[in-house]
């Protein structure tokens, strides 16, 4: 190859996707990457990936996995909860997390879903900065009450989490059925 064609830098390719399990282990070193992120065994994700991968996201970059999103939709209930949300440092700054979050609210299987859920600490700005930005995107409201404490939930040993709660509104979700 020319020397010249070699300094050309080509474009890169993200992706968004549903997972499927070969992306469990890839997905379980993200989240280690991804502090303070909790982890969860590479099994869970192995599951996550298989049994809920219609409301779970990949984001894939060049072939690596440099975006996760689990969730699901809460049994007997119109809500989409969030789970885990984590971008590799490698793909900071490209606005991953609100277009993963973005492509999930608008999955035909989360059509039915009038809200969003996700749990977050006080002190986690990035976690709050990020919903909040969905929220004003979508034209969602965005409330939270503690939901898991410290004291009876934790045994004192993590800090409360906020039920945070999105609405996602009508004209969003009757745009998605269309």
């Amino acid at each position: 190859m020319p020397k010249d064609m070699q300094d050309i830098e080509r474009p890169r390719q993200l992706t968004l996707r549903k997972p499927d399990p070969t992306d469990g282990a890839a997905v379980w070193e993200l989240v280690r990457d991804c502090k303070p992120l909790d982890e969860n065994s590479m099994y869970c994700n192995l599951v996550q990936a298989e049994h809920f991968r219609d409301t779970c996201v990949v984001a894939d970059l060049d072939g690596d996995v440099v975006g996760w999103i689990s969730g699901h939709m809460i049994p007997n209930e119109d809500a989409l909860f969030v789970w885990q949300v984590a971008v590799s440092p490698r793909a900071r700054g490209l606005g991953l997390g609100r277009k993963m979050l973005t492509h999930l609210v608008e999955r035909d299987e989360c059509a039915e879903a009038t809200r969003l859920n996700t749990t977050i600490t006080r002190d986690n700005e990035a976690s709050w900065a990020l919903f909040g930005s969905l929220a004003r995107a979508l034209g969602g409201e965005l409330s939270d009450d503690p939901h898991f404490t410290r004291h009876e939930h934790f045994d004192g040993r993590h800090a409360t989490e906020h039920m945070v709660t999105i609405t996602l509104p009508r004209p969003a979700r009757q745009a998605r059925a269309a």
